[in-house]
């Protein structure tokens, strides 16, 4: 099975000084495998903030390997039900949040996540979380 990375896994294995080790294994397993997936603004947020230039292309550069899965109205359209799900139930998350859920229900994969608001997420929506 394909796993949607969300970026809070890529930032801590790629932004930060001292990458985390375990999520560094499971990462690398993953991208081995050819099981490792992208969207756009998974990759934007990776990318947003980063002052140095050198540091910007060395990132830019290592996401370049992974094709970003199209994105089709349909996930925005899934997006916004899941947040209307979520928010009934007194859930609060992000349109990026939501939308990386819908992608995950519609294409099959499994979300590899640190958030735990995606726990909570779970609980009300059709999603499965990468352990």
């Amino acid at each position: 099975m394909k796993v949607l990375i969300d970026t809070c896994v890529w930032s801590a294995v790629l932004r930060r000084k001292i990458p985390d080790l375990e999520l560094s294994i499971w990462l690398e397993e993953l991208i081995a495998d050819g099981r490792a997936s992208l969207i756009g603004p998974i990759r934007q947020e990776l990318l947003s903030g980063i002052n140095d230039a050198k540091q910007f292309h060395r990132l830019q550069g290592r996401l370049a390997t992974f094709e970003d899965i199209p994105l089709k109205t349909e996930h925005y359209v899934k997006a916004a039900e899941f947040a209307n799900i979520c928010r009934k139930r007194g859930i609060q998350g992000s349109s990026i949040d939501f939308l990386i859920c819908s992608v995950a229900y519609r294409e099959n994969l499994a979300i590899f996540t640190t958030d735990k608001d995606f726990e909570n997420f779970k609980k009300h929506l059709p999603i499965r979380i990468y352990q």
